[in-house]
Formats: structure tokens, C-alpha cells, sequence
């Protein structure tokens, strides 16, 4: 399913037009008409390819009033951009960014998970972030797709806010989301892997 959605994303900005649409939003959000008038294309035209762009997660939308805009993530159109250089490459996973010692992993759960299992905080910190997203997710199996509702319960096993978790899990490519049904990403494109 992951590999699925890497081609999903190529075959996305393998599009003249929203290559255009990236471009664009590199500099800011901007709303459909005005895409439109930049680009001397009809609304319709710039929805259909906003769409495709917003499936692959490198474009969301905000409402302000009664204008939608869109906006580029920038961090994710770069992970998936270069996913495909992780795809069995275990150094991918000690970035020196996210690099971490097996002994602060630990730290860092015990620090935040207390003795019952259940996530105190989620942490503001990205590193700590990730360990703790990587320490809970490996309860799900490789290959094997889970409701929502699944998802949610398992979740306020251990903490309260579902939706925060779940919605971290998918954004930093720990799972993967279509129609409401997750899977597991490979471990190879996980930011940070913590061994349990």
C-alpha cells in the first residue's frame, strides 16, 4: 500500500500544471481563483489538480471567512520527494538530525509514558515527539489495515486525545491513511525507529 501511494505522489508532479501549482505555493498560500488568474487557467481546472495534490498530503486548505486557501507543505513534499532514497537504506533512520542514543529513547519514555502504560504529554519537542509516536505505534502489524474506530480505541489506551495521535502518526509517515483505513508504513520510512 505504501509503495502505492509513493507512485500516487509521482505520478502527481509528474504534471506540468501542478508543478506550476507547487511553485506557486512556495511562496505562499494562495486561494483557487488566484492560482487560476496566474496560471491563465479556468477554476474547474486548477480544482482537478488541487485535488491531486491534496490526495498526496503536500497540499492542504485552510477557510478563512469564505475563501478557501491552499497552502504547500513544504516538509512533506521533501520526505516524499526523497522517499524512495530510504526504501531499504537502514542509515536513512540515523539522520543526525534524529539521531538519538538507545539510552535517551528510554529516558525519554520513561519520562513520558508512566508506569501504567498510559502518554502523560504529548512532547512539543520533534525528537521526543517521534520516540514517543514510534514506542506506541509498533502495537499494530505490518500488512494489516485497521478502521478508524480500531485506531481510536487502541489509542485512548494509553491517551486520551485520539485524533492528535493519529493525525501525527500519518503526518510523520508512521502510518498510512485512505478512506479512513491505516496500515503501518515500512519501518524504512519511519523518521525515528524505537526498539521495544
Amino acid at each position: 500500500m505504501q509503495l502505492e501511494k509513493m507512485v500516487k505522489f509521482h505520478k502527481a508532479v509528474g504534471d506540468t500544471t501542478r508543478l506550476r501549482i507547487i511553485a506557486l505555493l512556495r511562496q505562499g498560500p494562495l486561494h483557487g481563483q488566484a492560482i487560476a488568474g496566474k496560471l491563465g487557467l479556468r477554476p474547474p481546472t486548477i480544482t482537478h489538480h488541487l485535488k491531486k495534490l491534496k490526495d498526496t498530503g503536500m497540499v492542504y486548505s485552510r477557510r478563512d471567512k469564505n475563501t478557501i486557501y491552499f497552502y504547500l507543505d513544504e516538509r512533506r513534499l521533501e520526505f516524499m520527494t526523497t522517499a524512495i532514497l530510504r526504501i531499504g537504506d537502514e542509515s536513512s533512520m540515523n539522520a543526525e538530525e534524529l539521531y538519538m542514543e538507545e539510552k535517551d529513547q528510554v529516558k525519554i519514555i520513561q519520562n513520558f509514558v508512566s508506569v501504567e502504560g498510559r502518554l502523560k504529554q504529548m512532547p512539543r519537542q520533534l525528537k521526543k515527539k517521534l520516540v514517543i509516536l514510534s514506542y506506541f505505534v509498533q502495537w499494530f502489524e505490518q500488512g494489516k489495515t485497521y478502521d478508524e474506530k480500531e485506531v481510536n480505541e487502541y489509542i485512548q489506551t494509553f491517551f486520551d486525545d485520539f485524533a492528535t495521535v493519529r493525525r501525527e502518526w500519518v503526518m510523520q509517515q508512521f502510518m498510512y491513511r485512505e478512506n479512513n483505513r491505516y496500515e503501518l508504513n515500512p519501518v524504512e520510512m519511519w523518521p525515528v525507529v524505537v526498539k521495544r
